[in-house]
Protein backbone atom coordinates (compact mmCIF):
# COMPACT_ATOMS: atom_id res chain seq x y z
CA UNK A 1 0.00 0.00 0.00
CA UNK A 2 1.15 3.16 -0.92
CA UNK A 3 1.81 5.85 1.97
CA UNK A 4 -0.76 8.86 1.59
CA UNK A 5 -2.03 11.39 3.53
CA UNK A 6 -5.57 11.04 5.13
CA UNK A 7 -8.06 13.25 6.79
CA UNK A 8 -10.42 11.94 9.41
CA UNK A 9 -13.60 13.45 10.05
CA UNK A 10 -15.36 12.61 12.75
CA UNK A 11 -19.34 13.32 11.02
CA UNK A 12 -21.27 13.45 14.43
CA UNK A 13 -24.25 16.39 14.42
CA UNK A 14 -25.36 18.77 12.10
CA UNK A 15 -23.16 20.25 9.42
CA UNK A 16 -21.62 23.24 9.72
CA UNK A 17 -22.70 26.36 8.00
CA UNK A 18 -20.38 28.22 6.09
CA UNK A 19 -20.90 31.55 7.70
CA UNK A 20 -20.21 30.14 10.97
CA UNK A 21 -16.61 29.31 9.59
CA UNK A 22 -17.20 32.68 8.59
CA UNK A 23 -17.90 34.16 12.18
CA UNK A 24 -15.05 32.08 13.95
CA UNK A 25 -12.02 31.35 11.17
CA UNK A 26 -9.30 31.49 13.97
CA UNK A 27 -11.28 29.20 16.45
CA UNK A 28 -9.93 25.60 16.86
CA UNK A 29 -11.57 23.17 19.54
CA UNK A 30 -9.14 21.78 21.63
CA UNK A 31 -9.00 17.84 22.34
CA UNK A 32 -11.99 16.84 24.51
CA UNK A 33 -14.04 19.65 23.87
CA UNK A 34 -16.67 20.70 20.96
CA UNK A 35 -18.05 24.12 20.42
CA UNK A 36 -21.67 23.99 19.88
CA UNK A 37 -23.45 26.86 18.48
CA UNK A 38 -27.31 26.83 17.55
CA UNK A 39 -27.50 23.59 18.53
CA UNK A 40 -25.31 22.16 15.78
CA UNK A 41 -21.60 20.53 16.61
CA UNK A 42 -18.71 21.26 14.02
CA UNK A 43 -16.87 18.52 12.78
CA UNK A 44 -12.95 17.88 13.70
CA UNK A 45 -10.67 17.40 10.86
CA UNK A 46 -7.68 15.56 12.71
CA UNK A 47 -4.33 15.19 9.82
CA UNK A 48 -2.78 12.27 10.34
CA UNK A 49 0.77 11.69 9.25
CA UNK A 50 1.75 8.14 10.86
CA UNK A 51 2.20 4.48 8.25
CA UNK A 52 -0.30 1.96 8.23
CA UNK A 53 1.29 -1.54 7.22
CA UNK A 54 1.32 -5.28 7.15
CA UNK A 55 -2.82 -5.08 6.19
CA UNK A 56 -4.12 -8.21 5.62
CA UNK A 57 -7.13 -9.58 4.59
CA UNK A 58 -8.27 -10.58 7.52
CA UNK A 59 -8.27 -7.09 8.78
CA UNK A 60 -10.59 -5.58 5.90
CA UNK A 61 -13.48 -3.60 7.57
CA UNK A 62 -16.64 -5.50 7.75
CA UNK A 63 -20.16 -3.95 7.83
CA UNK A 64 -20.57 -5.15 11.05
CA UNK A 65 -18.95 -3.15 14.21
CA UNK A 66 -16.82 -6.42 16.18
CA UNK A 67 -17.21 -4.92 19.89
CA UNK A 68 -20.60 -4.12 19.64
CA UNK A 69 -22.75 -6.51 17.36
CA UNK A 70 -24.83 -3.91 15.29
CA UNK A 71 -24.84 -3.25 11.45
CA UNK A 72 -22.87 0.21 10.46
CA UNK A 73 -25.74 2.41 9.07
CA UNK A 74 -25.12 3.61 5.80
CA UNK A 75 -24.98 7.19 4.74
CA UNK A 76 -27.23 8.49 2.21
CA UNK A 77 -27.75 11.69 0.90
CA UNK A 78 -25.59 14.41 2.27
CA UNK A 79 -26.52 12.99 5.90
CA UNK A 80 -23.40 14.11 8.16
CA UNK A 81 -22.38 10.71 8.55
CA UNK A 82 -20.82 10.56 5.21
CA UNK A 83 -17.28 9.26 5.41
CA UNK A 84 -14.95 10.22 2.89
CA UNK A 85 -12.64 8.62 0.41
CA UNK A 86 -14.52 5.04 2.00
CA UNK A 87 -12.42 2.80 0.50
CA UNK A 88 -9.32 4.22 1.90
CA UNK A 89 -10.28 4.00 4.78
CA UNK A 90 -8.65 2.49 8.14
CA UNK A 91 -9.27 -1.32 8.73
CA UNK A 92 -8.51 -1.33 11.78
CA UNK A 93 -10.46 -2.46 14.39
CA UNK A 94 -10.73 -0.70 18.16
CA UNK A 95 -11.16 -3.03 20.73
CA UNK A 96 -12.46 -2.89 23.95
CA UNK A 97 -8.74 -3.86 25.17
CA UNK A 98 -7.42 -0.83 23.48
CA UNK A 99 -9.64 1.65 25.38
CA UNK A 100 -8.76 -0.17 28.38
CA UNK A 101 -5.23 0.27 27.91
CA UNK A 102 -5.97 4.06 27.04
CA UNK A 103 -7.52 4.94 29.98
CA UNK A 104 -5.59 2.71 32.72
CA UNK A 105 -2.72 5.36 30.98
CA UNK A 106 -4.67 8.35 30.95
CA UNK A 107 -6.64 7.81 34.14
CA UNK A 108 -10.10 8.58 32.59
CA UNK A 109 -13.28 6.96 30.87
CA UNK A 110 -13.09 7.40 27.80
CA UNK A 111 -16.65 5.93 26.80
CA UNK A 112 -19.44 3.57 28.63
CA UNK A 113 -19.30 -0.02 27.05
CA UNK A 114 -22.84 -0.94 26.74
CA UNK A 115 -24.05 2.53 26.81
CA UNK A 116 -25.31 4.09 23.52
CA UNK A 117 -26.74 7.52 22.45
CA UNK A 118 -30.24 8.32 20.33
CA UNK A 119 -27.64 9.51 17.75
CA UNK A 120 -25.66 5.87 17.59
CA UNK A 121 -28.20 3.81 17.26
CA UNK A 122 -29.32 3.00 13.81
CA UNK A 123 -32.75 4.53 14.62
CA UNK A 124 -30.86 7.68 15.51
CA UNK A 125 -29.18 7.73 12.73
CA UNK A 126 -32.21 7.12 10.41
CA UNK A 127 -34.15 10.06 11.55
CA UNK A 128 -31.11 12.03 11.91
CA UNK A 129 -31.52 11.33 7.36
CA UNK A 130 -35.37 12.79 7.65
CA UNK A 131 -36.54 16.42 8.34
CA UNK A 132 -38.36 15.13 11.70
CA UNK A 133 -35.30 13.47 12.74
CA UNK A 134 -32.77 16.44 11.98
CA UNK A 135 -35.71 18.57 14.62
CA UNK A 136 -35.57 16.33 17.40
CA UNK A 137 -31.80 16.02 17.21
CA UNK A 138 -31.62 20.09 17.11
CA UNK A 139 -34.43 20.17 20.16
CA UNK A 140 -34.32 17.25 22.73
CA UNK A 141 -30.57 15.60 21.87
CA UNK A 142 -27.79 18.15 21.38
CA UNK A 143 -26.61 17.76 24.60
CA UNK A 144 -26.06 13.84 23.93
CA UNK A 145 -24.78 14.45 20.59
CA UNK A 146 -22.45 17.24 21.90
CA UNK A 147 -21.34 14.96 24.66
CA UNK A 148 -20.85 11.93 21.65
CA UNK A 149 -18.56 14.30 19.73
CA UNK A 150 -16.97 15.18 22.57
CA UNK A 151 -15.47 11.46 23.87
CA UNK A 152 -14.78 11.00 20.01
CA UNK A 153 -12.57 13.93 19.41
CA UNK A 154 -10.88 12.88 22.56
CA UNK A 155 -10.13 9.65 21.69
CA UNK A 156 -8.82 10.37 18.44
CA UNK A 157 -6.76 12.68 20.08
CA UNK A 158 -5.66 10.00 22.97
CA UNK A 159 -4.65 7.35 19.97
CA UNK A 160 -3.25 10.15 17.85
CA UNK A 161 -0.66 10.97 20.79
CA UNK A 162 -0.48 7.09 21.53
CA UNK A 163 0.66 6.22 18.19
CA UNK A 164 3.16 9.11 18.37
CA UNK A 165 4.71 7.90 21.43
CA UNK A 166 5.19 4.39 20.59
CA UNK A 167 7.03 5.36 17.39
CA UNK A 168 9.23 7.66 19.33
CA UNK A 169 9.45 4.74 22.16
CA UNK A 170 10.60 2.12 19.22
CA UNK A 171 11.57 4.03 16.45
CA UNK A 172 13.15 0.38 15.09
CA UNK A 173 9.87 -1.39 15.55
CA UNK A 174 8.41 1.87 13.20
CA UNK A 175 11.02 1.23 10.80
CA UNK A 176 10.86 -2.54 10.67
CA UNK A 177 6.86 -2.45 10.17
CA UNK A 178 5.74 0.80 9.52
CA UNK A 179 2.03 2.00 9.68
CA UNK A 180 0.14 3.40 6.59
CA UNK A 181 -1.99 6.24 6.58
CA UNK A 182 -5.58 5.52 6.53
CA UNK A 183 -8.52 7.11 6.98
CA UNK A 184 -11.02 7.46 10.11
CA UNK A 185 -14.37 7.41 10.95
CA UNK A 186 -16.27 7.33 13.80
CA UNK A 187 -16.49 3.18 13.82
CA UNK A 188 -13.04 2.12 13.00
CA UNK A 189 -9.77 3.50 14.58
CA UNK A 190 -6.41 2.43 13.46
CA UNK A 191 -4.45 0.38 15.95
CA UNK A 192 -0.45 -0.78 16.30
CA UNK A 193 -0.48 -4.21 15.08
CA UNK A 194 0.80 -6.68 17.42
CA UNK A 195 3.30 -8.73 17.09
CA UNK A 196 1.06 -12.04 16.18
CA UNK A 197 -0.91 -10.07 13.77
CA UNK A 198 -1.31 -11.51 10.48
CA UNK A 199 1.02 -10.08 7.52
CA UNK A 200 -0.54 -8.27 4.71
CA UNK A 201 -0.96 -10.35 1.65
CA UNK A 202 0.58 -8.90 -0.92
CA UNK A 203 -0.77 -10.08 -4.76
CA UNK A 204 1.96 -11.96 -5.95
CA UNK A 205 2.83 -10.92 -9.98
CA UNK A 206 2.72 -14.06 -12.81
CA UNK A 207 6.71 -13.67 -12.72
CA UNK A 208 7.09 -15.36 -9.65
CA UNK A 209 5.37 -18.16 -9.60
CA UNK A 210 7.53 -18.68 -13.32
CA UNK A 211 10.77 -17.97 -11.34
CA UNK A 212 10.15 -20.83 -8.40
CA UNK A 213 9.23 -23.18 -11.28
CA UNK A 214 12.43 -22.62 -13.09
CA UNK A 215 14.56 -23.14 -9.71
CA UNK A 216 12.73 -26.20 -9.33
CA UNK A 217 13.15 -27.74 -12.47
CA UNK A 218 17.21 -26.80 -12.35
CA UNK A 219 17.31 -28.34 -8.63
CA UNK A 220 15.64 -31.48 -9.95
CA UNK A 221 18.28 -31.78 -13.29
CA UNK A 222 21.04 -30.33 -11.15
CA UNK A 223 20.58 -33.61 -8.56
CA UNK A 224 19.71 -36.14 -12.04
CA UNK A 225 23.63 -34.99 -13.18
CA UNK A 226 24.73 -35.27 -10.01
CA UNK A 227 23.49 -38.99 -9.81
CA UNK A 228 24.54 -40.16 -13.21
CA UNK A 229 27.99 -38.53 -12.58
CA UNK A 230 28.15 -40.27 -9.81
CA UNK A 231 27.27 -44.01 -11.12
CA UNK A 232 29.84 -43.28 -13.89
CA UNK A 233 32.23 -42.78 -11.03
CA UNK A 234 31.49 -45.69 -9.50
CA UNK A 235 31.57 -47.99 -12.92
CA UNK A 236 34.71 -46.22 -13.61
CA UNK A 237 35.96 -47.43 -10.51
CA UNK A 238 34.84 -50.87 -10.97
CA UNK A 239 36.63 -51.88 -14.09
CA UNK A 240 39.87 -50.23 -13.02
CA UNK A 241 40.17 -52.62 -10.32
CA UNK A 242 38.99 -50.92 -7.47
CA UNK A 243 41.15 -48.33 -7.74
CA UNK A 244 41.67 -44.93 -10.32
CA UNK A 245 45.20 -44.26 -10.46
CA UNK A 246 47.18 -46.78 -8.39
CA UNK A 247 48.26 -50.12 -9.75
CA UNK A 248 48.28 -52.94 -7.41
CA UNK A 249 51.52 -54.70 -7.96
CA UNK A 250 52.17 -58.28 -6.88
CA UNK A 251 54.71 -58.88 -3.65
CA UNK A 252 57.98 -58.70 -4.42
CA UNK A 253 60.63 -58.29 -1.99
CA UNK A 254 63.13 -57.23 -4.09
CA UNK A 255 60.79 -53.99 -4.62
CA UNK A 256 59.61 -53.97 -0.95
CA UNK A 257 63.48 -54.36 0.69
CA UNK A 258 65.45 -52.53 -1.92
CA UNK A 259 68.64 -52.93 0.05
CA UNK A 260 68.64 -57.08 0.32
CA UNK A 261 71.22 -58.95 -2.11
CA UNK A 262 68.98 -60.54 -2.89
CA UNK A 263 67.85 -61.26 -7.01
CA UNK A 264 64.21 -60.88 -7.95
CA UNK A 265 65.04 -64.54 -10.07
CA UNK A 266 66.24 -65.84 -6.61
CA UNK A 267 63.01 -64.60 -4.76
CA UNK A 268 60.23 -65.51 -7.32
CA UNK A 269 58.90 -69.12 -6.81
CA UNK A 270 58.16 -71.07 -9.88
CA UNK A 271 54.98 -73.62 -10.21
CA UNK A 272 56.44 -76.67 -10.18
CA UNK A 273 53.83 -77.87 -12.87
CA UNK A 274 54.43 -74.67 -15.12
CA UNK A 275 56.13 -76.44 -17.97
CA UNK A 276 54.75 -79.84 -17.62
CA UNK A 277 52.16 -81.87 -19.31
CA UNK A 278 49.75 -82.89 -16.51
CA UNK A 279 47.89 -86.20 -16.50
CA UNK A 280 44.54 -86.58 -14.45
CA UNK A 281 42.98 -89.80 -16.29
CA UNK A 282 43.26 -92.63 -18.92
CA UNK A 283 42.76 -91.10 -22.42
CA UNK A 284 41.87 -93.58 -25.12
CA UNK A 285 42.36 -93.23 -28.88
CA UNK A 286 40.95 -95.13 -31.63
CA UNK A 287 43.31 -97.73 -33.58
CA UNK A 288 45.95 -97.77 -30.79
CA UNK A 289 46.31 -101.76 -29.49
CA UNK A 290 47.36 -101.35 -25.84
CA UNK A 291 45.63 -103.67 -23.70
CA UNK A 292 46.52 -105.92 -20.66
CA UNK A 293 48.75 -104.79 -18.00
CA UNK A 294 50.56 -102.50 -20.60
CA UNK A 295 51.04 -98.63 -19.81
CA UNK A 296 51.38 -95.97 -22.64
CA UNK A 297 52.27 -91.99 -22.63
CA UNK A 298 51.66 -89.50 -25.90
CA UNK A 299 52.58 -86.10 -24.81
CA UNK A 300 52.31 -82.75 -26.50
CA UNK A 301 55.46 -81.17 -24.96
CA UNK A 302 54.99 -77.77 -26.96
CA UNK A 303 51.11 -77.27 -25.80
CA UNK A 304 51.57 -79.13 -22.64
CA UNK A 305 48.81 -81.69 -23.90
CA UNK A 306 47.96 -85.47 -23.14
CA UNK A 307 46.57 -87.39 -26.72
CA UNK A 308 46.87 -90.36 -24.64
CA UNK A 309 47.18 -92.05 -21.18
CA UNK A 310 46.82 -95.78 -20.13
CA UNK A 311 47.50 -96.59 -16.41
CA UNK A 312 50.37 -93.48 -16.77
CA UNK A 313 51.30 -93.85 -12.45
CA UNK A 314 51.65 -97.36 -12.33
CA UNK A 315 54.33 -99.21 -11.29
CA UNK A 316 56.66 -101.06 -13.80
CA UNK A 317 59.67 -101.87 -14.07
CA UNK A 318 62.00 -99.67 -16.18
CA UNK A 319 64.80 -102.44 -17.57
CA UNK A 320 67.61 -100.09 -19.45
CA UNK A 321 65.12 -97.23 -19.72
CA UNK A 322 66.89 -96.60 -15.88
CA UNK A 323 70.21 -95.78 -18.09
CA UNK A 324 68.44 -91.96 -18.46
CA UNK A 325 69.06 -90.97 -14.98
CA UNK A 326 72.34 -92.59 -15.14
CA UNK A 327 73.34 -90.21 -17.75
CA UNK A 328 71.82 -87.56 -16.23
CA UNK A 329 73.89 -87.78 -13.28
CA UNK A 330 77.07 -88.20 -15.52
CA UNK A 331 76.21 -84.87 -17.48
CA UNK A 332 75.48 -83.00 -14.19
CA UNK A 333 78.46 -84.26 -12.07
CA UNK A 334 80.89 -86.02 -14.17
CA UNK A 335 83.66 -84.48 -16.76
CA UNK A 336 83.61 -86.00 -20.18
CA UNK A 337 87.58 -86.39 -20.46
CA UNK A 338 87.89 -87.89 -17.27
CA UNK A 339 89.66 -91.49 -17.99
CA UNK A 340 88.26 -94.39 -16.15
CA UNK A 341 90.10 -97.32 -15.10
CA UNK A 342 87.60 -100.66 -16.20
CA UNK A 343 87.86 -102.73 -12.28
CA UNK A 344 86.67 -106.38 -11.94
CA UNK A 345 83.28 -105.38 -9.77
CA UNK A 346 82.15 -103.51 -12.95
CA UNK A 347 82.05 -106.89 -15.43
CA UNK A 348 80.66 -109.44 -12.89
CA UNK A 349 77.02 -109.12 -14.10
CA UNK A 350 74.31 -111.90 -13.99
CA UNK A 351 74.78 -114.51 -17.17
CA UNK A 352 72.89 -112.71 -21.01
CA UNK A 353 73.35 -109.26 -19.23
CA UNK A 354 74.09 -106.57 -22.17
CA UNK A 355 77.41 -105.26 -21.58
CA UNK A 356 80.00 -103.51 -24.17
CA UNK A 357 82.86 -105.88 -23.16
CA UNK A 358 85.39 -104.11 -21.15
CA UNK A 359 87.56 -106.52 -19.08
CA UNK A 360 89.61 -105.01 -15.98
CA UNK A 361 92.33 -102.82 -16.54
CA UNK A 362 91.01 -100.82 -19.64
CA UNK A 363 91.09 -97.10 -19.37
CA UNK A 364 88.22 -95.55 -21.59
CA UNK A 365 86.80 -91.92 -21.12
CA UNK A 366 84.14 -90.77 -19.05
CA UNK A 367 82.41 -89.30 -23.06
CA UNK A 368 82.93 -93.11 -24.56
CA UNK A 369 81.76 -94.94 -21.94
CA UNK A 370 78.18 -92.26 -22.08
CA UNK A 371 77.94 -93.79 -25.20
CA UNK A 372 78.33 -97.18 -24.99
CA UNK A 373 75.64 -96.90 -22.14
CA UNK A 374 73.15 -95.18 -24.22
CA UNK A 375 73.51 -96.27 -27.84
CA UNK A 376 74.46 -100.02 -27.12
CA UNK A 377 72.92 -100.23 -23.07
CA UNK A 378 75.90 -101.85 -22.13
CA UNK A 379 75.90 -102.13 -18.40
CA UNK A 380 79.09 -102.78 -17.69
CA UNK A 381 79.33 -99.05 -18.78
CA UNK A 382 76.59 -98.39 -16.13
CA UNK A 383 78.74 -99.56 -13.38
CA UNK A 384 82.10 -98.32 -14.53
CA UNK A 385 80.34 -94.58 -14.36
CA UNK A 386 78.30 -95.14 -11.07
CA UNK A 387 81.96 -96.43 -9.35
CA UNK A 388 83.63 -92.84 -10.54
CA UNK A 389 81.22 -90.77 -9.83
CA UNK A 390 79.53 -92.16 -6.64
CA UNK A 391 82.55 -93.52 -5.12
CA UNK A 392 80.62 -96.50 -4.79
CA UNK A 393 77.60 -97.72 -6.38
CA UNK A 394 75.23 -97.91 -3.46
CA UNK A 395 76.12 -93.92 -2.79
CA UNK A 396 75.74 -93.49 -6.84
CA UNK A 397 71.84 -95.05 -6.57
CA UNK A 398 71.38 -93.08 -3.38
CA UNK A 399 72.39 -90.30 -5.57
CA UNK A 400 69.99 -91.54 -8.33
CA UNK A 401 67.42 -91.54 -5.93
CA UNK A 402 67.93 -88.03 -4.18
CA UNK A 403 67.48 -86.55 -7.88
CA UNK A 404 64.37 -88.49 -8.91
CA UNK A 405 62.78 -86.83 -6.07
CA UNK A 406 63.62 -83.60 -6.94
CA UNK A 407 62.36 -83.96 -10.58
CA UNK A 408 59.02 -84.91 -8.92
CA UNK A 409 59.02 -88.72 -9.85
CA UNK A 410 56.98 -89.57 -6.66
CA UNK A 411 56.75 -93.01 -7.33
CA UNK A 412 60.47 -94.41 -8.39
CA UNK A 413 62.80 -96.53 -6.68
CA UNK A 414 66.33 -97.62 -8.33
CA UNK A 415 68.58 -100.20 -6.57
CA UNK A 416 71.63 -100.45 -9.40
CA UNK A 417 72.04 -98.15 -12.31
CA UNK A 418 71.79 -100.34 -15.11
CA UNK A 419 68.16 -101.86 -14.41
CA UNK A 420 68.54 -105.52 -14.12
CA UNK A 421 65.72 -106.44 -12.48
CA UNK A 422 65.19 -106.06 -9.01
CA UNK A 423 61.98 -106.41 -7.08
CA UNK A 424 62.57 -102.97 -5.17
CA UNK A 425 63.45 -101.49 -8.86
CA UNK A 426 60.48 -99.88 -9.80
CA UNK A 427 59.48 -96.53 -11.80
CA UNK A 428 55.86 -95.21 -13.68
CA UNK A 429 55.30 -93.85 -16.93
CA UNK A 430 54.91 -90.23 -16.26
CA UNK A 431 58.35 -90.64 -13.84
CA UNK A 432 59.91 -91.58 -17.25
CA UNK A 433 58.68 -88.75 -18.52
CA UNK A 434 60.37 -86.55 -16.01
CA UNK A 435 63.61 -88.29 -16.09
CA UNK A 436 63.41 -88.04 -20.13
CA UNK A 437 62.26 -84.14 -20.55
CA UNK A 438 65.03 -83.24 -17.61
CA UNK A 439 68.08 -85.32 -19.92
CA UNK A 440 66.99 -83.10 -23.10
CA UNK A 441 68.50 -80.01 -21.04
CA UNK A 442 71.53 -81.26 -21.98
CA UNK A 443 72.75 -81.15 -25.80
CA UNK A 444 75.27 -83.81 -25.91
CA UNK A 445 72.17 -86.59 -24.63
CA UNK A 446 70.86 -85.64 -28.39
CA UNK A 447 73.56 -86.23 -29.86
CA UNK A 448 74.21 -89.76 -28.15
CA UNK A 449 71.07 -91.02 -27.74
CA UNK A 450 70.16 -90.25 -31.79
CA UNK A 451 72.94 -92.17 -33.24
CA UNK A 452 72.48 -95.73 -35.20
CA UNK A 453 75.91 -96.59 -34.57
CA UNK A 454 79.29 -96.16 -32.68
CA UNK A 455 83.09 -97.44 -32.30
CA UNK A 456 84.24 -96.75 -28.39
CA UNK A 457 87.90 -96.39 -28.81
CA UNK A 458 90.10 -97.00 -25.35
CA UNK A 459 92.96 -98.38 -24.12
CA UNK A 460 93.27 -102.03 -23.12
CA UNK A 461 95.37 -103.09 -20.15
CA UNK A 462 98.56 -103.63 -22.18
CA UNK A 463 98.96 -100.37 -23.31
CA UNK A 464 97.15 -100.93 -26.91
CA UNK A 465 94.74 -99.64 -28.62
CA UNK A 466 91.25 -101.01 -28.68
CA UNK A 467 87.76 -100.20 -30.44
CA UNK A 468 84.53 -101.83 -30.45
CA UNK A 469 81.98 -101.34 -32.59
CA UNK A 470 78.39 -101.74 -32.22
CA UNK A 471 74.66 -100.17 -33.32
CA UNK A 472 71.73 -99.11 -31.29
CA UNK A 473 68.84 -100.83 -30.02
CA UNK A 474 66.75 -98.64 -30.98
CA UNK A 475 65.50 -100.48 -33.95
CA UNK A 476 63.67 -96.97 -35.59
CA UNK A 477 67.36 -95.47 -35.55
CA UNK A 478 68.52 -98.76 -37.41
CA UNK A 479 65.86 -99.04 -39.82
CA UNK A 480 64.69 -102.02 -38.50
CA UNK A 481 61.28 -100.24 -37.62
CA UNK A 482 59.84 -97.45 -40.16
CA UNK A 483 58.37 -94.61 -38.41
CA UNK A 484 54.53 -92.84 -39.91
CA UNK A 485 55.25 -90.58 -42.68
CA UNK A 486 56.71 -87.07 -41.77
CA UNK A 487 58.06 -88.11 -37.97
CA UNK A 488 61.45 -87.66 -37.48
CA UNK A 489 63.07 -89.82 -33.86
CA UNK A 490 65.44 -87.54 -32.02
CA UNK A 491 66.41 -90.15 -29.88
CA UNK A 492 65.33 -92.06 -26.82
CA UNK A 493 66.25 -95.38 -24.57
CA UNK A 494 64.91 -98.83 -25.00
CA UNK A 495 64.95 -101.23 -21.86
CA UNK A 496 64.36 -105.27 -21.88
CA UNK A 497 63.99 -108.10 -19.61
CA UNK A 498 61.61 -110.57 -18.75
CA UNK A 499 59.97 -109.30 -16.30
CA UNK A 500 59.53 -105.89 -18.31
CA UNK A 501 58.83 -106.92 -21.26
CA UNK A 502 60.02 -104.95 -23.95
CA UNK A 503 60.32 -101.30 -23.58
CA UNK A 504 60.72 -97.96 -25.90
CA UNK A 505 60.63 -94.00 -24.41
CA UNK A 506 61.33 -91.33 -27.39
CA UNK A 507 61.70 -87.82 -28.32
CA UNK A 508 59.81 -87.16 -31.51
CA UNK A 509 59.21 -84.16 -33.88
CA UNK A 510 56.27 -84.04 -36.13
CA UNK A 511 56.19 -82.40 -39.29
CA UNK A 512 55.71 -78.49 -38.60
CA UNK A 513 58.84 -78.86 -35.64
CA UNK A 514 56.68 -79.28 -32.57
CA UNK A 515 58.06 -82.31 -30.02
CA UNK A 516 56.07 -84.95 -28.59
CA UNK A 517 57.12 -87.58 -25.57
CA UNK A 518 55.62 -90.93 -26.14
CA UNK A 519 56.73 -94.12 -24.30
CA UNK A 520 55.31 -97.76 -24.16
CA UNK A 521 55.95 -100.11 -21.72
CA UNK A 522 55.65 -104.86 -21.05
CA UNK A 523 55.33 -105.43 -24.92
CA UNK A 524 55.46 -108.90 -25.67
CA UNK A 525 57.53 -108.48 -28.57
CA UNK A 526 59.77 -105.94 -29.90
CA UNK A 527 57.82 -105.98 -33.14
CA UNK A 528 54.71 -105.39 -31.27
CA UNK A 529 56.33 -102.84 -29.53
CA UNK A 530 57.04 -100.67 -32.71
CA UNK A 531 54.03 -101.37 -34.11
CA UNK A 532 52.48 -100.06 -30.58
CA UNK A 533 54.41 -97.23 -31.47
CA UNK A 534 53.23 -96.39 -34.69
CA UNK A 535 49.47 -96.43 -33.75
CA UNK A 536 50.47 -93.33 -31.23
CA UNK A 537 53.13 -91.71 -33.35
CA UNK A 538 50.40 -91.31 -36.23
CA UNK A 539 48.18 -89.04 -34.37
CA UNK A 540 51.16 -86.41 -33.58
CA UNK A 541 50.46 -84.21 -37.48
CA UNK A 542 46.71 -84.12 -36.12
CA UNK A 543 47.03 -82.18 -33.63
Amino acid sequence: MTKEKFKLRLPFGQKRQEEKKKESPDTAPSPGSIPIENGEHTPIILETDYILDDLSPEDEPEERIPEYGRTAPQPSGNAPYRTENRKSASPYKWTEQADAGLEQKLGQTIREPGRRTAADTGAGRAAADTGAGRAADAAGSGKAAADTDRRAAARADIRQSAYRDARTAAPETAAAGKAEDGALDGTFSPVTKTAGAKSRSKKKSPFQGLVSRRLQVTLVLTLLLCAIAGGAAALVYRLSGGAFTTINYPFQASREFPDQLASREVLRSVPFAADLCVVEKNIELPGVPITGTQAALLLNLDKKEVIYSRMAYTRIYPASMTKIMTSILAFLYGNMDDIVTIEWSDTVLEEGSQVCGFTAGDKVSMDQLVHGLLIYSGNDAAMAIARHIGGTVEDFVGMMNIYARQLGCTDTHFVNPHGLHDTDHYTTPYDIYLMLKEALKYPRFIEIAQLSEYVIDFEEENGEAGHYWFGSTDHYLTGEATPPKDVVVLGGKTGTTDEAGNCLALLTQNAYGKPFFSVITGAPTKDLLYQQMNSLLQYINSV
